[in-house]
């Protein structure tokens, strides 16, 4: 893996974010990663510590064995028109981490006979926390394993149908907003009640961290460990009851929907 070369090519908020989560891995060397993105001067800071950045795409890929397109789903066919016909089956790798395009839509465009993967991760990539899941079509067992080993150096993986991977998107990777969203919510209740927003937050964060890493580890129902804290009569339950009197768990419910069905359309 540590020469592994991998380009990045559109270099956005989540390609940052996958970028940072391979560098502090210390699985790869910078200097094996290249960034492409339109306007370079977002990227100045990587070179600094041996990333290459250009805005040739091309240049980028023919350095590199796994090719990560990281662009908005309304500009991934005019890449890949751009770059297919410098991809080598024998060489390249590519994994569109972009939503809603599927294998079959790429390999229409690229119409060569490469492995081809779609992955959703999540920006906490950058902090090596990321969930990615991943799918594939008919490809060899060795670049399946390339792929794994690649996404677990910043997180957790999961193999899923690519039938799923749009639902993937909604939970895992709109699912940090949401879960963001949330804990910003308990630091404002946490100042109204007195504390200062530092140490707030100091606390909501590690509390859904620590709530987090209980239900990983015990693998059990959320219910089953919010029964270990609801005492009758006792100010956990009252505080639950309010927050779903006031729609708590159907308002994040009918926001999953709704950021389903607007990916479908």
């Amino acid at each position: 893996m540590k020469d592994l070369k991998i380009s990045i090519i559109g270099c956005g908020n989540i390609g940052l974010s996958l970028l940072q989560g391979f560098v502090r891995s210390n699985t790869f060397s910078p200097e094996n990663i290249t960034a492409t993105r339109r306007n370079l001067d977002e990227l100045n800071h990587l070179k600094e510590i041996g990333v290459k950045t250009t805005t040739d795409n091309i240049r980028a890929i023919k350095d590199s064995n796994v090719i990560i397109i990281a662009v908005k789903p309304y500009n991934i066919v005019n890449i890949l028109e751009e770059i297919k016909d410098s991809l080598n089956a024998e060489k390249h790798i590519i994994i569109s981490v972009t939503a809603g395009v599927s294998i079959s839509q790429i390999h229409d465009v690229v119409k060569k006979s490469l492995p081809i993967f779609r992955v959703m991760p999540n920006i906490a990539a950058s902090v090596g926390k990321s969930l990615s899941c991943i799918c594939s079509s008919g490809v060899k067992a060795k670049d399946i394993e390339t792929v794994k080993s690649l996404f677990d150096t910043i997180g957790t993986t999961m193999n899923i149908d690519e039938e799923l991977m749009q639902s993937a998107t909604i939970l895992g990777a709109c699912g940090i907003a949401y879960v963001l969203r949330f804990i910003r919510a308990m630091i404002q209740g946490g100042i109204q009640i007195g504390f200062d927003a530092k140490t707030a937050s100091d606390i909501v964060n590690q509390t859904v961290k620590g709530a987090a890493e209980l239900l990983i580890e015990r693998k059990e129902h959320p219910e089953f460990e919010i029964d270990k804290v609801t005492t009758p009569k006792g100010c956990t339950i009252v505080g639950l009851n309010e927050m779903e009197h006031n729609g708590f768990s159907s308002s994040l419910i009918k926001g999953i929907v709704a950021s389903s069905d607007k990916i479908e359309k």
